[in-house]
Order: structure tokens, then C-alpha cells, then sequence
């Protein structure tokens, strides 16, 4: 999603087909096990579409920091030469997803209902900021329980609230996720190598 305010004209130009603006609050459940496996089966299903040029498949999220409530739908990062080939978002389509985002630079593909469990298939360059970000900020809470009960206490106060799009939910989380990237650079973590 872009810097800034993130507003309903800019989500109608990128979310492909119709948005439900019903108000609705954001579910958060506690960890479930099954999550590490059910990014497990959506890697190897991601992979088997795109073959090598899947270049990075990583869980990603809320459902990759053990013992963080979330809700649940498994977030899925995916780097590729070029996230705006179109055949990148065909072969995902062809494995059973659905492009749900399209964005300059980021396609987000979602599990139509009753296909698996729920996921967001998100697909970056391989040297696009936001890559670094999502595993900046996982490594740093998965690290610090300081900054994940920071992190879990917001996403709470959050889900209280009625929400038109669950995006604007996200948006509202990004001073403590921004924080929680600042604190990871300052200690000098580092994401994993692919």
C-alpha cells in the first residue's frame, strides 16, 4: 500500500473487484500450531506454480511470531524478478489463487472461500523496500517480547474499533510497526538471507 494516509479512492483503484465497506470489527484468535504448517502447504503450493522464479517464499505476519494472537489468514511474502508480469499472477491463478491487489510493484493474491486455509500472497521485486521491511519487522518480534506485547496491545486496542476495510485497520497499526522496524535497524538485526 502506499506511504501516507491510505484512503477508500486510492483502495478502489487497486483492489480488484468489488469492496464490501459493510463496518466490521477484525477478528484476533490466539496461535494456532497449525499456522507454520499451513504456510508449509502454501509455500510448496507457490512453488510448484512458479518454479525457480519464486526467489524468496517466507512467512511473514502475525501467524509467523509465535505466541502473537492474530487473525487468521497466513501472510505470505514472494519475491520475483518482476511482480507486474503478468504470468506470475496467471501461474498463481492457475495453483488456485485470486488477485486481489494490483499495485505498482505489489500484486496480493488471496484463497477464494473454501479453496484451503485463508492466506495473502504478497509478490514484491527482490529488492523492493517492503521486503526487507516484513522481515525486519517479524525477526524483531519474534526477538523482543517487549516489542510484541507493544505490538499485540495495539492490534487489540484496533480490533475494539468497526473497520470499513480491514486495510485501514493495517494503516492504523504503521506508527508501531514503524517503530518496531526503527528498533530492529538500531540493534542491527538483519533479515535472513534468502
Amino acid at each position: 500500500m502506499p506511504p501516507g494516509p491510505l484512503d477508500d479512492e486510492y483502495l478502489d483503484r487497486v483492489v480488484v473487484g468489488p469492496r464490501d465497506t459493510t463496518p466490521k470489527r477484525v477478528v484476533l484468535v490466539d496461535p494456532d500450531p497449525d499456522w507454520p504448517r499451513q504456510f508449509a502447504a502454501h509455500e510448496a503450493r507457490i512453488r510448484a506454480a512458479l518454479g525457480s522464479d519464486a526467489l524468496r517464499v517466507e512467512h511473514v505476519g502475525s501467524t509467523s511470531v509465535p505466541g502473537l494472537r492474530a487473525k487468521p489468514r497466513v501472510d505470505v511474502l514472494v519475491t520475483v524478478a518482476d511482480p507486474e508480469d503478468p504470468d506470475v499472477v496467471s501461474r498463481l491463478e492457475a495453483a488456485g489463487y485470486r488477485l486481489h491487489v494490483r499495485e505498482p510493484g505489489h500484486r496480493c493474491l488471496v484463497v477464494p472461500g473454501g479453496r484451503g486455509p485463508d492466506a495473502n500472497v504478497h509478490v514484491w521485486a527482490a529488492d523492493d523496500p517492503e521486503v526487507e521491511r516484513c522481515l525486519l519487522f517479524r525477526e524483531q518480534l519474534r526477538a523482543d517480547p517487549a516489542d510484541r506485547a507493544r505490538y499485540q496491545a495495539r492490534k487489540e486496542e484496533l480490533a475494539g474499533e468497526l473497520w470499513t476495510d480491514v486495510n485501514h485497520y493495517a494503516a492504523a497499526k504503521g506508527e508501531v510497526i514503524d517503530s518496531v522496524i526503527a528498533r530492529a535497524r538500531a540493534v542491527g538485526r538483519r533479515p535472513p538471507a534468502p
